[in-house]
């Protein structure tokens, strides 16, 4: 399964964030390390999107006293997002091959 762009990097993030991947630390990643200036809703819609295909799984933390008692979700990249992620790179890396010189940096 084609993954897009945002999703390619929300299960990036997610896994480097490990336990620390919570939607607004996923969110905060992707903006520090693109140009891109994610908001909120498309991290969020984007977030479900792979949860429903089975990629993403979450778990619920305890009640988080400044957020009115709401609890945070913990993001974790599923053995299918992790197949999923490995397929779009050696993709990615495939279609690549022979293009050094025109991708390289001037």
């Amino acid at each position: 399964m084609l993954l897009g762009q945002l999703e390619q990097l929300i299960l990036l993030a997610t896994l480097r964030l490990g336990d620390q991947a919570r939607a607004i630390d996923i969110r905060s990643l992707l903006n520090d390390e693109t140009d891109e200036g994610f908001s909120r809703g498309s991290v969020y819609a984007a977030l479900s999107r792979l949860t429903d295909k089975g990629f993403l799984s979450w778990h619920t933390e305890d009640a988080v006293p400044d957020r009115g008692g709401i609890p945070r979700r913990r993001f974790e990249v599923t053995p299918a997002g992790l197949d999923a992620i490995r397929e779009a790179r050696q993709m990615l890396v495939r279609l690549s091959q022979g293009l050094d010189d025109v991708l390289a940096e001037a």
